[in-house]
């Protein structure tokens, strides 16, 4: 595997640091609860190594105000020793020659034979959760449901019993997180492919993708009148406190049940988008590394070898709520739900049915990716029938090739 500009982490954000062994300065988002208390795993370890730590949070769900900061940072010559980026945009940094070389340390470490194919350029895995309140579902007598009948069929006893069926917060990225998940479980793995990262015309133009939007619509039907410009821990957080039964969102979304002391199978449940069974949506968030001089060089490579480590990839996740980016990890410090997302991955690696996130920027490129947003945020919102968004649809992705 060539590792050039990245660690592989399972969604790592800050950092910096000045002592003895040297300085890391990161750039990250993760500013929610439970992103944070998992970033102090990160911070910790490396402290036991002497690498201390200047944190550089810009907040902002999906890192678009990071970005904007980062590139300020990187004209004026005054690039971090690493940035938590995403997908695509990793390998348009690459491209611009910012990337440091880490191949050294890939080689010494083995980490070509421990990290799955599909996420040898994009790191880490999150994947179509739906997260549940538990005792919503035990009070009303319902289940986990296996198709989207039953989902649909789930949100609207919630609905009867005075609760708001399905959490959400109206940014572009949290609408086309629910789409990945209605593509995969409409369509199948093999139109996904076809259509978000093939970005095939016909299939983006079908009675196929007509149906997607058709089931958003329906989707859109379960959300409270107050979702516009919701933060995505916020909606995490109605389903925590009883006032939401559902949401759908990556891995990350644990992170604030376990902060907030919650215990899965107890307090909420995990499972699949309906209809998503066998195959695994995955969100890459790495530590882009950039060109250093030699002073910080060394602990680079450390905070590198440090978020690679099995022991930190399994301390760090069992806290944030991911899986980790190794396959070699044991899953026996993590919960159950935890122990199903390293299964599913590990049925997906082998499968070939583990697949990038057109909503987190790794089934498409940036220019592509927005381009979606727009049309399937418009639709959601009631701009657009169905058959004007699968129209609006192809155009918009013909221009933005």
């Amino acid at each position: 595997m060539k590792i050039r500009a990245l660690a592989l982490a399972i969604g790592v954000a800050a950092s910096g640091a000045v002592s003895a062994a040297g300085e890391v300065e990161v750039l990250h988002w993760w500013t929610s609860g439970g992103e944070a208390a998992a970033l102090n795993v990160l911070k910790d370890d490396l402290s036991s190594k002497g690498v201390s730590w200047a944190d550089m949070p810009v907040a902002g769900g999906g890192g678009e105000s990071a970005m904007t900061v980062l590139r300020a940072r990187v004209t004026s010559n005054n690039a971090p020793t690493a940035a938590q980026m995403l997908g695509y945009d990793i390998l348009d940094w690459g491209a611009q020659g910012a990337a440091a070389d880490l191949n050294s340390v890939a080689a010494k470490e083995g980490w070509d034979a421990v990290v799955p194919a599909a996420l040898q350029n994009f790191a880490k895995y999150d994947g179509n959760w739906v997260w549940a309140n538990k005792e919503i579902f035990d009070e009303l007598g319902l289940s986990a449901p296996i198709n989207f009948d039953e989902l649909v069929a789930t949100l609207e006893a919630i609905k009867k019993a005075g609760y708001t069926p399905l959490a959400h917060g109206g940014q572009a990225w949290q609408e086309a997180t629910i789409f990945d998940s209605v593509v995969l479980a409409t369509g199948g793995v093999a139109f996904y492919r076809k259509a978000l990262v093939d970005l095939d015309a016909d299939a983006l133009g079908s009675d196929t993708m007509k149906t997607v939007f058709d089931r958003m619509a329906i989707l859109r039907s379960y959300v409270d009148d107050n979702f516009s410009g919701r933060d995505w821990n916020l909606a995490s957080a109605m389903v925590i406190e009883k006032k939401a039964g559902m949401q759908v969102m990556g891995d990350w979304a644990k992170g604030e049940f376990l902060n907030a002391g919650k215990k899965p199978g107890e307090d909420f449940m995990c499972f699949r988008f309906p209809g998503t069974s066998g195959a695994v949506t995955f969100n890459s968030d790495q530590f882009m590394m950039f060109k250093v001089g030699s002073d910080r060089s060394d602990a680079q490579n450390q905070l590198a070898s440090s978020i690679m480590a099995p022991s930190f990839q399994s301390a760090f996740n069992v806290v944030k709520g991911s899986v980790p980016a190794r396959t070699d990890v044991s899953d026996a410090d993590f919960d159950a739900c935890g122990k199903k997302g390293m299964r599913d991955l590990a049925s997906a690696n082998a499968n070939n049915t583990l697949l990038g996130s057109l909503a987190h920027g790794h089934a498409a490129p940036a220019s592509v990716k927005n381009a979606m947003y727009d049309v399937i945020t418009a639709h959601f919102n009631g701009e657009y029938s169905s058959a004007d968004a699968v129209a609006e649809l192809v155009s918009a992705v013909d221009s933005a090739k």
